[in-house]
């Protein structure tokens, strides 16, 4: 009923709008207002009404008969009931009489008038819709950047975690190999003091043989004197990877293969499983191999490692 008295109020007669609502299926007023602009000219089936007989007393008040509704607010004239209250939901007007006064048809003027409001009205709903229908698109296109970066700023912070973690685990491996050095260092400085101590004890009654001892002790001391393996604290791997390309990175000793793979996979960016081996003695690493530190995997003083495929 609504839909109705919008279209009667545009000035449309209410049998047009009727019709106008049934033919498009009663989907709202805007296409029921493009069929009316659309067929303007165009009749409509006239539907059977219902006749009543005349009486003696309906004849007699014709006269008199209320023919509209006035709304005592501001005057506007109603044809029926149904305009009455499409007026009141419009205006909040709620003060009406009956009114002989008949409502008049509008002029040629008046609908021409009425049709470039529509086309007006018609034309501001479909920039309205456009404008929502692209709002819509950009907050779409938004959300959708917004995401990426999310899950890009997501990446990010696992990425400086596990650097972090790496970080971390080389300072407290260097704070222990300085200790060791310094325990080391003062074990040396002990024996030495040790020695020269021993070495500078007086020996008056026998000088010959004193001097005999120390001739003889001399091959010993050279002989003791031997310099001890190399002790290696860092090592040098070189990483072949899949595509023939290579990287290459200083690790501690001490550092478990797991902090190699981490390192490929910081600087490749490759999230898939893959293994390493060598080919100089060939040996395949797994998975035990990689909890191991790189000195007992005999990795040191430098190693070309082969990047291979894990078969899932």
């Amino acid at each position: 009923m609504g839909d109705v008295q919008m279209l009667m109020e545009m000035g449309f007669p209410k049998e047009r709008a009727e019709y106008a609502l049934k033919v498009t299926n009663n989907k709202g007023v805007e296409p029921a207002m493009e069929w009316l602009l659309a067929h303007v000219d165009e009749p409509i089936p006239q539907q059977p009404a219902v006749e009543e007989a005349p009486s003696t007393s309906n004849s007699e008040k014709v006269a008199g008969e209320a023919k509209s509704l006035k709304c005592d607010d501001c005057g506007k004239l109603c044809k029926d009931q149904g305009e009455v209250e499409f007026h009141a939901a419009k205006t909040g007007h709620s003060n009406f009489s009956e009114s002989t006064e008949e409502k008049k048809p509008l002029t040629e003027e008046e609908k021409k008038q009425q049709l470039a409001l529509i086309e007006e009205k018609l034309k501001q709903k479909r920039l309205e819709r456009e404008e929502r229908e692209r709002q819509d698109a950009l907050e779409r296109e938004r959300n959708r950047i917004k995401s990426g970066k999310d899950m890009s700023e997501a990446r990010r912070r696992i990425e400086e975690l596990e650097m972090k973690k790496i970080i971390e685990q080389r300072k407290r491996e260097k704070a222990e190999e300085k200790a060791a050095r310094e325990r080391v260092k003062a074990q040396i400085e002990a024996d030495k003091a040790r020695r020269k101590a021993s070495q500078t004890s007086p020996t008056a009654e026998t000088p010959v043989a004193s001097s005999s001892s120390v001739s003889s002790t001399t091959p010993t001391a050279d002989a003791s004197v031997k310099s001890p393996p190399k002790e290696y604290k860092e090592t040098r791997i070189q990483v072949r990877l899949q595509d023939g390309s290579t990287l290459t990175e200083t690790f501690n000793v001490n550092e478990q293969l797991s902090a190699v793979r981490v390192f490929i996979q910081m600087k490749t960016g490759n999230e898939t499983p893959f293994g390493l081996m060598t080919t100089f003695p060939r040996k395949v690493f797994d998975c035990d191999d990689f909890e191991k530190p790189l000195s007992a995997l005999g990795l040191v003083p430098s190693a070309v490692l082969i990047m291979t495929k894990v078969n899932v």
